[in-house]
């Protein structure tokens, strides 16, 4: 089990703006607005040297929106500990993790729109993540 399984487990995220997936890759990200996704996918990182240097800095995450999506499982959107911290994920049928993204200072996201492989994710800050449900790091056409 990766190490992010393991906070999963607790409904923990690193406090860190980043994309991670279950099998244990983990990318740097960062809120931008002048990209149709609403964020830039930066550079791969070891969540493991980096809970290694302070193992607590993780946050507790809780949902507040959600898209059932049948068997294949569930989109979640929430809030982490602190009023600022918002997260989104994907989640199996059985609400294992199978990829998240957490986010400082978006604020809590409470509203999903899925169309087909795509979904927007919107904070109560005004944020919108627009991602392919499969794999974010794929970019996502604007809608015409």
């Amino acid at each position: 089990m990766t190490t992010i399984e393991h906070l999963w487990e607790d409904f923990e995220l690193p406090i860190k703006d980043a994309l991670h997936y279950a099998d244990g890759h983990s990318y740097d990200v960062a809120l931008d607005s002048t990209v149709p996704s609403g964020f830039a996918l930066l550079s791969p990182f070891e969540l493991d040297e980096m809970l290694e240097a302070d193992p607590s800095w993780v946050s507790s995450v809780d949902g507040l929106a959600a898209v059932d999506l049948g068997e294949k499982g569930f989109l979640w959107g929430g809030e982490g500990s602190y009023g600022s911290e918002g997260f989104i994920a994907r989640l199996t049928a059985d609400r294992a993790l199978i990829w998240a993204m957490f986010f400082t200072e978006s604020n809590p996201f409470d509203r999903i729109q899925l169309s087909g492989n795509t979904a927007t994710f919107s904070s109560t800050a005004g944020f919108e993540i627009t991602v392919d449900i499969d794999d974010p790091r794929t970019p996502t056409l604007p809608e015409r």
